[in-house]
């Protein structure tokens, strides 16, 4: 998976107790398997959450450590032993093997004619260099997580793969510009909370396969972790991008103090307004530039990541949220310049199918001084969670694409923030008085009559806002709002702003924390 920190994470994580793994020639019992639904998994996930968590056995822990991150990607599963290589699935699964950061194993099924029968973990499915640690594991070994591939008939199958469960209950899948980047989670529970984050993870999974090309992959796993145990199941889409329905339901062991309902994790380190002279070399560097939220009373909303000296919280108040998402907006691979290619990292967006009432989008920002740490969270949280022995039930869709799948066309989006020092020219430049740019761009400024110049309203939680001046950018598309900011002292600034005329809209709206002491 993308980032040590969610490497580093998910090995860290105290995870639940874990069915054996059936070997090859486990019996004609294992070969038909038992009848399989999802009611099924409900029950069991309900029933285990009535006693007490334990953690799950780890296989060669010696031989597991020695497997690092690079040891890891020098193990290839055998893809022409893949599951539905020939058959009846369209799209073949193949398997990540065990290593330092994916020390647990997991049960695997295949559902088939509504009946489950085990996957086998054989060493001999995997390919490694000659002095790995992987060849002395052996059959006390077993699969970590799975990936699903393209369509097998396509000649690029064995390379190509569109999803992907590996780590406590990280999952990913790749954008309608076939690239991988921020990934999604089963559960968030108490991220930036002093006792410490809980990753609960998922310990088995049933996969059913796709026949027909309009049918989904059908994922059924099973949560389990100290304060919960679940019952999940995806719905899996292979389109332009990939589209996931998820069911959730969650019981309760203990409370939560703050509960993530389909949380997002992306990796933030510096864009046109977060970077300085001497970071590093390329001009931004992110899986993911923003947060858009769709409120419950449909205002847009748009706030550009930060990476901050500090982990920062920000809380968005709402009922029934219509979406939100993680974006990655920036496809101009100028503002890159990386082999990695960042300007075709997916956007994933969350669209709930029911209700969620009261609650908040919140976005969790870390520190961090490199990209490979996956440092930025977004996700729902109920303003009344479950109690202990309670239960929930959630219900989204997960929508992987380029952009936000229900940007709508009457609004300009935000597409660049840029901050420096402000005052007027030929003054000395104050460390307490910000330059800020916001540019909007789309259609309804560009279909604005000549000589016509839309209006700025800006407001700040604290300091002094200067006189805007709202101008089109010279040689593009775009439209910015410009103003300087009299903000003493280090406290954070909440700003907020848009563009209409008259008393329409024109743009969504521009929300942003600006942070003195970082700025400085």
């Amino acid at each position: 998976m993308n980032g040590s920190r969610r490497r580093f994470l998910a090995s860290c994580a105290i995870i639940a107790v874990q069915a054996a793994i059936p070997r090859r020639g486990a019996g004609a019992a294992a070969e038909f398997g038992e009848p399989w639904s999802f009611e099924r998994l409900v029950e069991r996930a309900r029933a285990l959450a009535r006693s007490p968590f334990v953690p799950p056995p780890r296989p060669t822990p010696e031989l597991v450590e020695a497997i690092d991150y690079e040891r890891h990607g020098a193990i290839r599963f055998r893809r022409e032993r893949a599951l539905w290589a020939a058959g009846p699935g369209r799209y073949p699964v193949s398997f990540f093997p065990l290593g330092r950061f994916f020390p647990h194993p997991v049960a695997i099924h295949a559902v088939e004619d509504g009946r489950a029968r085990p996957v086998p973990f054989d060493p001999a499915d995997y390919d490694s260099p000659p002095d790995s640690p992987w060849r002395a594991i052996g059959a006390n070994g077993g699969h970590a997580g799975f990936r699903i591939h393209e369509s097998r008939t396509r000649p690029d199958w064995r390379e190509q793969d569109w999803l992907a469960f590996l780590g406590a209950s990280y999952f990913r899948a790749i954008g309608e510009l076939g690239q991988y980047g921020l990934s999604a989670r089963g559960v968030a529970i108490d991220v930036a909370e002093p006792g410490g984050e809980e990753f609960p993870a998922f310990t088995a999974y049933w996969l059913a396969p796709a026949v027909r090309v309009d049918e989904p992959v059908t994922i059924d796993a099973l949560l389990d972790g100290p304060s919960l145990t679940g019952a999940f199941r995806f719905l899996a889409w292979r389109g332009a991008g990939v589209v996931m329905e998820v069911e959730a339901l969650l019981f309760f062991r203990r409370r939560v103090a703050r509960l993530g309902i389909a949380p997002l994790t992306s990796m933030f380190w510096y864009a046109e307004h977060g970077s300085s002279r001497w970071l590093d070399w390329r001009p931004e560097v992110h899986d993911s530039d923003g947060l858009a939220i769709w409120t419950g009373v449909g205002e847009r909303i748009w706030r550009p990541l930060n990476n901050p000296e500090t982990v920062v919280v920000s809380s968005f108040l709402d009922r029934d949220p219509r979406g939100f998402g993680l974006l990655q907006r920036d496809r101009d691979v100028e503002h890159y310049l990386d082999g990695v290619r960042f300007e075709r990292r997916p956007s994933a967006w969350v669209e709930p199918l029911e209700p969620w009432g009261p609650g908040s989008v919140q976005l969790v920002e870390i520190p961090t001084d490199h990209e490979i740490h996956d440092n930025i969270v977004a996700m729902w949280v109920p303003e009344s969670p479950p109690p202990a022995g309670g239960e929930g039930r959630w219900r989204y869709r997960l929508w992987w694409l380029a952009d936000d799948p229900f940007q709508p066309r009457e609004l300009a989006t935000a597409t660049a923030t840029r901050i420096g020092r402000g005052n007027e020219p030929g003054k000395p430049r104050a460390l307490d008085i910000f330059r800020i740019v916001v540019e909007f761009e789309g259609r309804p400024l560009e279909a604005l009559p000549d000589g016509t110049r839309p209006e700025a309203v800006l407001a700040a939680s604290r300091g002094r806002l200067g006189p805007p001046l709202v101008e089109p950018v010279p040689g593009t598309r775009r439209w910015r709002i410009l103003f300087d900011l009299h903000a003493p002292g280090p406290e954070p600034i909440e700003l907020r702003g848009y563009l209409q005329l008259g008393e329409r809209p024109l743009t969504e709206t521009w929300l942003y924390q600006l942070r003195p002491g970082s700025a400085a």
